[in-house]
């Protein structure tokens, strides 16, 4: 902690103390950090709420020391900077890729590499919408389905953070944009956010429309959401030497190697905290052109204040039919 006066001040933040249920995410009243060399402090207007904190919260995953506090998508201004830094000062308005001190909390702490500039066009919602959805669509797109223009994709569950997110960025890729979502609002939802075609995934031989679209050909590249529900069916769909890239998978499924095999298709992983500092940098770029040409709009979903952060993981998990990404207001 810095010896000067604000070390000594608090703020409001969510504190995990044990693994768990999202009953575990309390309330609670720490000192405000202080940015070391090569740190930023923000404070904080919105985070985004994504499901890999549930996982983690839950247990089921790399776990932090305890306590801590979750989240690693900010949106806020600048209070204050540590030795070193360059690229942002007092004042401005930025957005998070990760923190150190977690993004549930009134202020946080991020290493300057994680700090971005937010354009004035976007409001602190949707720039608390940017850092995992985004760089995950991206790195999805670019670094693992190594997209061209003119292929086929499909976003089998397009209505989400990350989903909105891919549809947004393929379509300026450049790409066919197939999505599918469980509701007739959904399938509207994400043809205004860059999907050509829309396709409902609960009704009945829906891959048989999608397999349509394609002449019958199957689907270049896949973006799956939910691996575990319909890893078998993008199998089914994918094109000869296509790509199916697992986005998200909560549980376990049985699939046909030979089907991979007779296609010679490509099941790949992305996670998003294997990227790079380059390929970081490349998708900072990319986005940025994207928010000042107008094209790149963070969809807003379910907004909840600090407080309510247990209720945001249950529905996170729960709520059928994501709509946007999720957000805590401070």
């Amino acid at each position: 902690m810095g010896a000067d006066m604000s070390s000594s001040k608090m703020m409001k933040a969510i504190r995990v103390s044990e693994f768990g249920a999202p009953s575990v995410l309390k309330m609670a009243s720490v000192s405000i950090p202080q940015p070391g060399p090569g740190k930023v402090l923000i404070r904080v207007h919105a985070c985004g709420v994504n499901p890999v904190e549930t996982y983690i919260r839950s247990g089921n995953f790399e776990k932090p020391p305890l306590p801590y506090t979750p989240g690693s998508d900010a949106a806020g201004v600048v209070e204050s900077v540590g030795k070193e830094v360059t690229s942002v000062k007092k004042g401005d308005r930025v957005y998070t890729t990760a923190t150190e001190s977690g993004s549930y909390a009134e202020y946080t702490i991020a290493a300057e590499d994680c700090v971005h500039k937010l354009p004035d066009v976007l409001d602190f919602a949707q720039g608390a919408a940017i850092g995992i959805p985004y760089f995950t669509a991206f790195r999805a797109l670019v670094h693992k389905a190594r997209v061209k223009a003119g292929q086929t994709i499909l976003i089998h569950g397009a209505t989400g953070g990350v989903g909105i997110a891919t549809c947004q960025l393929a379509r300026a890729m450049g790409l066919k944009v197939l999505g599918t979502a469980g509701t007739p609002d959904g399938m509207k939802l994400i043809t205004k956010n860059g999907a050509h075609l829309a396709f409902n995934h609960r009704e009945k031989g829906y891959t048989d429309k999608i397999m349509a679209a394609t002449g019958g050909k199957g689907v270049d590249v896949i973006m799956e959401m939910l691996a575990n529900v319909n890893l078998n069916k993008d199998v089914e769909m994918v094109a000869k030497r296509g790509r199916i890239v697992i986005i998200g998978s909560r549980g376990t499924i049985d699939i046909n190697g030979w089907d991979i095999m007779a296609k010679e298709a490509i099941i790949v992983g992305v996670f998003i905290f294997y990227a790079t500092l380059e390929q970081n940098k490349e998708c900072e770029e990319y986005l940025f052109s994207g928010m000042e040409a107008g094209w790149l709009r963070p969809l807003v979903g379910p907004k909840y204040t600090l407080d309510k952060a247990a209720q945001a993981h249950k529905d996170i998990i729960e709520s059928s039919g994501a709509a946007g990404k999720m957000i805590l207001t401070m």
